[in-house]
């Protein structure tokens, strides 16, 4: 069990991107209509266990695929939203939606397109892999586990732990 993030048994919901948290980043391309995403079990046992556990998972990415669309339905997930370049409205809508605070949200990402999302909540988190840019922000925590292979999980982990624990 990772213990390595600062978060609050307050959290309600875990809102990431999807490529490089969910994924290693890779994409193998077939031909130029077909692509696929490696997936870890971690991490989609990772979205079983939050919702489980009444935590709220939502997803924003920059790009539209499949493996998203297998999650959202394989979850009955509500806050899916694909192929969003300026993500931060769609937090908010999201913020909203739910009546939630800054300090109830876990926001996940790992490039510059999540930079305003990062900054908009108090619990913010990125993988090792993730861009410079994102890595240097003095308030993002950075998991252990890499991303694609059990990065979200952690989240959750240290998530259900504060909450059954304190």
């Amino acid at each position: 069990m990772y213990k390595t993030l600062n978060l609050s048994s307050d959290i309600k919901m875990i809102v990431s991107d999807f490529d490089g948290i969910f994924t290693d980043n890779s994409v193998w391309l077939i031909d130029t209509e077909n692509k696929i995403k490696k997936l870890s079990f971690k991490d989609l046992m990772g979205v079983s266990v939050a919702i489980k556990n009444g935590i709220k998972v939502g997803i924003i990415s920059g790009e539209k695929s499949k493996e998203i669309d297998y999650i959202a339905e394989k979850f009955s997930l509500n806050d899916i939203y694909q192929g969003i370049r300026n993500k931060l409205p769609v937090l908010e809508e999201i913020r909203n939606k739910y009546n939630l605070k800054n300090n109830e949200i876990v926001y996940i990402g790992d490039d510059v397109n999540d930079i305003e999302c990062l900054k908009s909540v108090e619990y913010a988190i990125s993988v090792k892999q993730a861009n410079y840019k994102v890595r240097e922000l003095p308030f993002v925590q950075i998991t252990q586990a890499d991303a694609g292979d059990g990065a979200f999980r952690e989240v959750v982990d240290n998530l259900i732990e504060l909450k059954n624990y304190g």
